[in-house]
């Protein structure tokens, strides 16, 4: 053997270590307890409408006069209003909770499956916010990180349950999006108070199937992650 040969070794150098898994159950949690939060605070507000269906219209007449002109607001519009931020608030705290919770299941699909997203990284807040396309992407991003790890199995029918809900607490502007503002809520729950309670509803439902998809998801994700543990799977955590 001459001073430049190198000995050939028998063993294949080892791949490169894949994408780490990252933890998903802390985040799933927190996902449904956010959920659950923002239930409670949409069954409040189902409550303030009925007390406020049931006061009736002062005689001063609605809150919002029209022309700019505004009328002092009674203790129970004051209380709604608060009650209506509140509910606001944990709203937005759900959508952080419920985005962080995807953004680990996106990666861990990645990493399991050894394929990209079928939606890129931007689409994980775009797609709640451009319109028509909203309407289908999130529910999208979701089913990919399940069937990317799965693609033998059905999609669990609680991802469609809640996406059906989720696009029902949207529709008509007196559910997750108001197209009026909060005095002007007021007004209807005064005059129809039925839609408001209809839409009230839809949402608390649609937070507890969110909650039980979370779920769902997030045991079966578990599930191939600690199956993968023991073979040592590069990028696998211990």
């Amino acid at each position: 053997m001459s001073d430049q040969e190198t000995p050939v070794s028998g063993k294949a150098p080892d791949p490169p270590p894949g994408p780490a898994l990252r933890p998903v159950r802390g985040a799933a949690r927190c996902a449904v307890a956010a959920l659950a939060l923002a239930a409670l605070a949409w069954a409040a507000r189902a409550v303030w409408h009925v007390r406020l269906a049931m006061a009736g219209q002062p005689a001063s007449g609605p809150p919002d006069q029209g022309g700019g002109q505004h009328r002092p607001l009674t203790a129970l519009e004051d209380s709604y209003h608060l009650v209506s931020s509140w509910g606001g608030a944990v709203t937005l705290l759900c959508a952080l909770a419920f985005l962080l919770w995807l953004d680990r299941v996106r990666d861990n699909a990645r990493a399991l499956s050894g394929t990209e997203p079928r939606y890129g990284y931007p689409w994980l807040i775009l797609a709640w916010i451009v319109p028509v396309v909203n309407l289908w992407i999130p529910r999208g991003i979701v089913a990919d990180a399940h069937r990317s790890v799965f693609p033998d199995r059905r999609l669990p029918a609680v991802v469609n349950w809640w996406w059906a809900l989720w696009l029902a607490g949207l529709a008509g502007g007196v559910g997750l999006v108001y197209a009026d503002s909060t005095d002007e809520v007021i007004a209807r729950a005064y005059t129809d108070v039925l839609p408001l309670l209809a839409a009230d509803m839809v949402i608390v439902a649609a937070a507890g199937t969110a909650a039980l998809m979370i779920r769902t998801l997030t045991t079966a994700q578990q599930e191939r992650m600690d199956e993968t543990a023991p073979t040592g799977r590069p990028g696998t955590a211990s």
